[in-house]
């Protein structure tokens, strides 16, 4: 029988009103890949915190290797061998790749930073992880997807015992997870063991052992993954049957134009892209990371410069230069980083949602806030957010809804065109279904609604038309009735593809 590695011993963990973690009881055996379930606010994220030395317990015991470990710090955790790949990044972002990699061990020569060796180090490390960047590269103009990746090699620069792994591919494209999975596979070989965290079930059978889930705070079950169905495992997390991933619904008849882009071109692109969207529509955009695919929305929204290109709103040439002239069309845009750039997040409820829209409730200058707190309520019971009260700082709230409180606020600003940028990264199984109702339910009620998601089946789950961008080139369109994964895959690499033959 395999050793176990940790021995977690009725760990509790309470926060002001909530009881994060309830005499939980796991043992993670040595060398083995093991995935930890359970919805937002089941307590995952406390626990690999406890693990990795954020957060203390308040009650039980942990050992590592049959002796007692209770660290002070993440650095204790590090010297241990434990290291946590977070979902929210833990990088410094003017600082360079190779700089946050190696960030508490910078080689030096003559009392000063090695540059050369560093970068070396650093390149040799983003190889192997299959990122092609150069590891002089300021982690401020990475993506969400290439930071995660960082986050990655970052774990893998010194040796552990331990890597867990908080929702590691939520961003990333097939290409890139299958990347992961290997550099996984590897890792066990070497005897490194494993704490997985994923919502997305299906992947889980390609590399995990067992699983452990959790809910509201307490363990449920601990299994074998082998032989178990993922509609078995979502019933374990969310305490009943889920009988659909996906609402049913029927695809909107384009016979109205909402919004038209003509030739639009986003800085640093070298294609133009041109695409219409009508009322009632949910459109798609594939594509693998760093097609563009997020840079044609932030054009459109004026977070980015565009090099050119006409944006129309009800056939109506509309002058987009920054967010504010956007939200003034009736375009919102919420971003694949709502931590970062769509929340306040020790502000409450009711901040967040008028945040945009300040001017609707105000009167002579003045801001009217019984007017807040009642459309925040409004909002709070139309969209069905969880939240004990308006008053609740965001922080508070799960991912799933975090991610319903920032489309409240575009709703509040009357938004008609609704860009939603990876909508369910970091929700769970049953939060992801209440997001795709709502935005079936927006587009219902006439609103176009854009769609950027590195997951494909849930742009085929929840779009009626899927556009593909490849390196800044629309390749293709492909209508619902003929969604394809391998043909939208294949749309996705083409102009990769030919620039090999191009350089062969």
């Amino acid at each position: 029988m395999s050793q176990s590695l940790i021995e977690i011993q009725g760990v509790s963990k309470h926060f002001p009103g909530v009881k994060a973690l309830d005499d939980v009881t796991l043992d993670i055996t040595a060398g083995e890949t093991h995935i930890l379930l359970g919805e937002n606010g089941a307590g995952k994220s406390t626990l690999v915190k406890i693990l990795s030395g954020i957060y203390k317990p308040d009650g039980g015991s942990v050992k590592l290797n049959n002796a007692l470990y209770a660290p002070e710090s993440p650095r204790d955790a590090m010297q241990a061998g434990i290291r946590l790949i977070h979902q929210e990044f833990n990088l410094l972002d003017y600082l360079s790749v190779a700089e946050n990699i190696y960030f508490d061990r910078l080689p030096q020569k003559f009392g000063l930073v090695n540059y050369q060796v560093l970068n070396q180090q650093a390149q040799a490390l983003l190889d192997e992880v299959g990122l092609d960047i150069s590891a002089s590269t300021m982690v401020d103009t990475l993506s969400v997807a290439q930071k995660q990746m960082v986050e990655i090699a970052k774990a893998l620069s010194s040796d552990n015992k331990l890597i867990i792994m908080d929702e590691p591919t939520a961003t990333l494209t097939n290409q890139e997870i299958s990347r992961l999975f290997s550099i996984i596979h590897t890792l066990k070989t070497k005897g490194v063991t494993i704490i997985y965290i994923s919502h997305r079930l299906q992947e889980i059978y390609e590399i995990g052992d067992r699983f452990t889930v959790l809910r509201n705070g307490q363990k449920v079950s601990t299994q074998n993954l082998k032989g178990v169905e993922v509609d078995e495992i979502v019933k374990l997390m969310v305490g009943h049957d889920l009988t659909e991933s996906y609402p049913t619904r029927t695809p909107a008849a384009r016979t109205k134009e909402l919004f038209r882009a003509e030739a639009l071109q986003p800085a640093g692109a070298t294609h133009d892209v041109s695409f219409s969207v009508a009322e009632g529509e949910i459109v798609g955009i594939a594509g693998l990371v760093g097609a563009g695919r997020s840079e044609i929305l932030r054009a459109i929204f004026g977070a980015d410069k565009k090099r050119q290109g006409n944006l129309f709103m009800r056939n109506n040439l509309i002058d987009v230069k920054t967010p504010k002239d956007a939200v003034k069309h009736g375009i919102s845009l919420v971003t694949e980083n709502r931590k970062e750039e769509g929340l306040l997040l020790d502000m409450p409820c009711y901040v967040n949602i008028s945040l945009a829209n300040l001017a609707a409730i105000a009167r002579n200058g003045l801001m009217q806030f019984t007017s807040e707190r009642s459309a925040a309520e409004d909002f709070v019971k139309e969209l069905a957010i969880r939240t004990p009260s308006v008053d609740q700082k965001v922080r508070n709230l799960s991912g799933g809804n975090q991610q319903k409180v920032v489309l409240a606020k575009w709703l509040f600003c009357q938004a008609q065109l609704l860009m939603v940028d990876e909508p369910t990264r970091g929700i769970d199984v049953g939060a992801r279904y209440e997001i795709y109702q709502l935005l079936h339910q927006l587009a219902d009620e006439g609103k176009g609604v854009i769609v950027v998601s590195s997951d494909l089946p849930e742009l085929m789950g929840i779009c009626d038309r899927i556009l593909v961008i490849s390196k800044g080139k629309l390749t293709g369109e492909v209508m619902r009735e003929d969604f394809d994964q391998e043909k939208i895959l294949n749309l996705a690499f083409q102009e990769y593809a030919q620039q090999r033959k191009v350089s062969a």
